[in-house]
């Protein structure tokens, strides 16, 4: 085998359409589940017209939006998240889905505080409407033939898995950038870990109390910084192979973990391991389900 076709396998894997639509699926399942939730705080911000600091496309107007614009957007994501999910009409709800969740989600982060668990399902939700993530396992795809195996449904999984790899490599920078080295070797993360649980018990706030207990032993924390920082820089070579993979998700969830047990922080998209699907065979998944759902009585 040819170094490019090495590549091509790494960048543009010939997979099954079965995998993709599993995504489509349980990312839009993750998707529309959270729009459901939150879409009371997605509106909120609705009459708001103080504390206006733009995010991302937002950054477009500069002024706040009427209300019922507000509510507008976050109606029409909530109407297309179901059919995002069911595969139906595909080529229309999908890219409104995908535009109507980032601009809801950018539109509430533009006042006040920036919430950041929302990011990596909005950045997938956006792939999975540019690709086609439809052409097997949903209502578009009855009675057409099965689709074959295919280098586009591979493209789309690689550029997820590369936007999941890359954002928490650009984490690990950004760690490096603002402390340096002493993020690993002082106690830089002790600190924050210290500050986010005495500002939630004096706020009245939920607490991690395992967290409380850890910062009395600093020995605890280089070593969780150093690997913390480890994992995040080579989380974008998980492409390579899928037993690197195991490896860096396995770690990185652990990590997600360990911030929930220290900081009682939880970022659900990670945690749920949805968020690293696109480096796995998905359709093994919804495989999984069917069969549970069958012995169902």
């Amino acid at each position: 085998m040819s170094l490019q076709d090495r590549v091509d396998d790494i960048l543009r894997p010939r997979v099954p359409a079965e995998r993709l639509a599993a995504l489509r699926i349980l990312v839009g399942a993750f998707a529309a589940i959270y729009v459901f939730v939150r879409a009371p705080a997605l509106a909120s911000v609705a009459h708001q017209t103080t504390a206006f600091a733009p995010v991302g496309p937002v950054k477009l107007l500069s002024q706040p939006l009427p209300a019922w614009s507000v509510y507008a957007v976050v109606a029409l994501a909530c109407a297309t998240a179901i059919p995002f999910v069911l595969g139906w009409r595909y080529r229309i709800t999908a890219p409104v889905f995908a535009v109507s969740l980032l601009w809801a989600t950018a539109y509430r982060n533009s006042f006040g505080m920036i919430f950041h668990t929302e990011n990596l399902t909005v950045l997938h939700v956006i792939v999975l409407a540019l690709s086609d993530a439809a052409a097997a396992t949903s209502l578009d795809a009855r009675g057409k033939p099965p689709a074959e195996p295919s280098r586009r449904y591979g493209v789309a999984l690689v550029a997820m898995s590369l936007i999941a790899g890359l954002a928490y490599a650009l984490a690990a920078v950004a760690k490096l950038r603002v402390s340096g080295f002493v993020w690993i070797t002082g106690d830089a993360l002790r600190n924050h870990i210290a500050h986010d649980n005495l500002r939630k018990l004096l706020l009245g706030d939920g607490y991690s109390v395992p967290g409380a207990w850890a910062v009395r032993h600093a020995w605890i924390f280089p070593p969780f910084a150093a690997l913390t920082i480890v994992i995040e820089l080579l989380a974008p070579l998980a492409i390579l192979h899928r037993r690197i993979a195991v490896v860096i998700c396995g770690g990185l969830w652990a990590f997600h973990f360990g911030v929930l047990i220290l900081m009682w922080i939880f970022f659900p998209y990670p945690l749920s391991g949805i968020a690293f699907l696109s480096f796995f065979p998905a359709e093994k998944v919804i495989t999984w389900l069917r069969r549970r759902v069958g012995r169902a009585p």
